[in-house]
């Protein structure tokens, strides 16, 4: 396994880091708590020592799983990524989605980051974490109704209060970036960047780059989607939110797959998998610090890690993008 800091903090980031969203459970179809606890413990056998997580994934149960999955280890070797900024027992900020929680009852996510509750929030967090003090504290999505000057003034008092040891955010465009950057020494920002999702490479990538700020890459393999095992027709379960994403039309399916081929023959010769090659280019593009990749199972954990290891010249890493440049989604 391969470790960066992230920029102005001591945190020794996994390149691969584990992601724990699909470990709640909540939007992918259900979850076996007992695989997701083996599958974080796997990880850190090899090597992956963070761990990124939220209160929302599964309604607080995604951290719980990480507190239980962690709480034998030593603390200082496992370093903890949460959110806040997105709540599902008020009605305060904005509706960002109405879904239905693990049970199958209907639930509204509100983003919202207010000062007490941001302080809320993380007695919570630290309560389901089994832990004193949170390594990377982010807000989850930009909040329109709260100032951002609020938002990070908050955290730098958690900050102060020994709760949280660093400030990131997620979702943030380069503007919402500098206005944070006012208020609080600011490390990271997580963003979705994957072979089929490159907008971030127009402005927040130079942004990041240009002012020395981590950028965390989530869903890098697309939520399954550049992994291969996906045929069209492929069939969801019921309360799997993949479903409805363009990104599974069967039509995006196939010029996905057609892309795929064009590259297995690199990972044939690299004996690794179609994903951890995808993942390996992810980590090698400028500007990506870390990638995020969730897994279900022990099986899955051990793959996504394998990735770190691989090594991708130059050439190969042009021949990718080469390939990779002719692909062309329908929305």
């Amino acid at each position: 396994m391969q470790y960066r800091k992230l920029a102005n903090s001591d945190l020794d980031i996994s390149v691969i880091t584990f992601g724990a969203w699909a470990a709640g459970g909540w939007m992918w179809g259900g979850t076996e708590r007992s695989e997701a606890v083996k599958a974080i413990q796997a990880s850190y056998e090899v090597g992956v020592t963070s761990i990124d997580t939220a209160p929302v994934y599964g309604q607080g149960l995604s951290e719980e799983i990480v507190g239980e999955a962690i709480k034998d280890l030593p603390r200082d070797k496992v370093q903890i990524l949460t959110k806040y900024g997105m709540r599902w027992d008020i009605a305060k900020g904005t509706l960002s989605m109405k879904s239905k929680n693990t049970v199958g009852e209907p639930i509204e996510i509100y983003r919202y980051a207010g000062k007490e509750s941001i302080v809320k929030e993380c007695e919570d967090s630290l309560k389901r974490l089994r832990t004193d003090y949170i390594d990377l504290y982010q807000i989850h999505w930009p909040d329109v109704t709260t100032p951002i000057s609020e938002t990070m003034e908050a955290v730098s008092r958690l900050i102060e209060q020994g709760k949280v040891r660093y400030a990131g955010v997620c979702n943030y465009n380069f503007e919402q970036l500098a206005e944070a950057r006012k208020y609080i020494n600011l490390v990271s920002d997580q963003v979705p960047y994957s072979m089929a999702k490159r907008a971030i490479e127009a402005d927040t990538i130079p942004y990041c780059i240009e002012n020395n700020l981590s950028i965390l890459a989530y869903s890098p393999l697309e939520r399954g989607l550049l992994t291969g095992k996906m045929k069209p027709g492929h069939q969801f379960a019921p309360d799997d939110h993949r479903a409805t994403l363009y990104f599974f039309k069967d039509e995006n399916l196939e010029r996905v797959n057609t892309f795929l081929d064009k590259i297995t023959p690199l990972a044939n010769d690299k004996q690794v998998t179609i994903g951890q090659l995808v993942l390996k280019w992810t980590l090698e593009q400028p500007g990506i610090t870390i990638a995020l990749t969730g897994a279900r199972n022990d099986k899955q954990a051990l793959e996504n890690a394998a990735a770190a290891d691989i090594d991708l010249s130059a050439s190969e890493i042009e021949f990718i993008t080469g390939h990779l440049d002719e692909l062309e989604l329908v929305k």
